[in-house]
């Protein structure tokens, strides 16, 4: 793996973009929530594919897609930023978690699941927190099959972080955003019922949330129930794809009161919610979604100035 570029503050969020074969790029990541000091939470953002074919409309890793990584190659990211940071392989980090959720759809490559069997053995960290963040496409149920199996072999007291990415209850409006055919929410719910046990963190579902997208509580409750489903709402990122596709954020600042009621509607129904906004900084790193590997790609030049705050 050679390293081209990386951009970032090493206190905040830091992105590497690499090379893997000839012509073949991708990108990862690792980040920090201040104040919190890296010994007690590291995040690491892996890739799983070469860009990604689902092409989500907010997301700059779907402008391109040159096929799966392998277990070995998933596995030369994490190596670098443990080595880089803690040389000697040991980690003394009370959550450390990695996320295989950098570029690409993870249950589109079993490769994946390879390296999550291997990864309590490769890192034999305490605080080790795996983490798994999917659209949920057809046709992958031989992952999520096994994915039950390292849940329970391996995975069954570990805290196993479990995310789907559905965006909206409008379920129309979900194929316009994530444009590929997937399980529908029936799917998702049956199959989180199986994967959850008493103990574990709740399964997540993951709002993008676009401003004129709804996300209705008596939708979520029809199939979500609040002791086994969490809500997390992040904000729509400034990446060139939301921008080329009017996205605007419902997290932004002058949506702050439809935010508070929403959140308040939520909590109503019964669900533990997580507003996920991060530092302001990460938009200037573009430590969110696929950006510098497009920029090199269009480019060829040294990433300066990362994403761009909305106006």
């Amino acid at each position: 793996m050679k390293i081209l570029n990386q951009t970032g503050n090493p206190e905040i969020a830091m992105v590497y973009l690499a090379e893997l074969g000839e012509n073949k790029y991708l990108e990862f990541a690792e980040s920090l929530q201040p104040p919190i000091p890296r010994d007690k939470k590291w995040v690491l953002l892996v890739s799983t594919l070469f860009g990604c074919p689902v092409g989500c409309r907010m997301c700059d890793a779907g402008a391109y897609y040159q096929g799966k990584l392998s277990k070995d190659e998933i596995f030369d990211q994490i190596d670098y930023l443990v080595k880089l940071r803690y040389p000697q392989g040991f980690i003394p980090v009370e959550k450390f978690k990695i996320q295989f959720s950098r570029s690409g759809e993870p249950a589109l490559n079993m490769e994946v699941l390879k390296a999550l069997e291997e990864l309590p053995r490769r890192y034999p960290s305490k605080g080790l927190l795996p983490s798994l963040s999917t659209v949920a496409p057809a046709g992958s149920e031989a992952f999520f099959q096994r994915l039950l199996e390292l849940k329970r072999d391996i995975y069954h007291d570990s805290g196993f972080q479990l995310q789907f990415s559905i965006h909206t209850t409008d379920q129309g409006l979900r194929d316009q955003l994530i444009p590929i055919k997937k399980w529908d929410f029936t799917q998702i719910a049956d199959f989180a019922h199986e994967f959850y046990r008493p103990g574990d963190r709740k399964v997540t579902l993951n709002f993008a949330l676009e401003e004129k997208m709804p996300l209705e509580p008596l939708v979520l409750s029809k199939y979500f129930t609040p002791e086994k489903f969490l809500i997390k709402i992040t904000p729509i990122n400034p990446t060139y794809r939301a921008e080329a596709n009017r996205l605007d954020s419902y997290l932004a600042s002058d949506q702050k009161g439809k935010a508070e009621d929403l959140h308040c509607k939520l909590i109503d129904a019964g669900y533990e919610v997580i507003i996920s906004i991060g530092e302001l900084e990460e938009n200037l790193i573009g430590s969110n979604c696929g950006q510098l590997v497009l920029q090199h790609l269009k480019s060829g030049h040294k990433l300066k100035e990362g994403y761009k705050y909305w106006q």
